[in-house]
């Protein structure tokens, strides 16, 4: 069966979405099937592409919408939430 979610998550306040947090966020999202989005800023971007997650410039706090559409997607979006609320600088 296939599902659609969003969910809502901020960055802990002292991480900002730099090149060592996006990677570990891109290695969660790749982890799953589902087509995975991440938005922040008024700007949207594929969850599995480490060029597309930088370019969002996401700061501690900012609150990041994620989205997952595919057979394994409330698995994924809990993944992708305990991932961004585990990083630490």
């Amino acid at each position: 069966m296939r599902a659609s979610s969003e969910l809502r998550v901020a960055l802990p306040a002292e991480v900002a979405l730099h090149a060592r947090p996006a990677g570990l966020f891109v290695k969660t999202a790749h982890q799953f099937r589902s087509q995975l989005s991440v938005g922040a800023n008024g700007k949207a971007a594929d969850a599995k592409s480490i060029l597309g997650v930088l370019a969002l410039g996401a700061k501690g706090g900012t609150v990041l919408t994620l989205s997952a559409d595919g057979d394994d997607a409330d698995a994924a979006l809990d993944a992708l939430a305990a991932c961004v609320s585990g990083l630490v600088e």
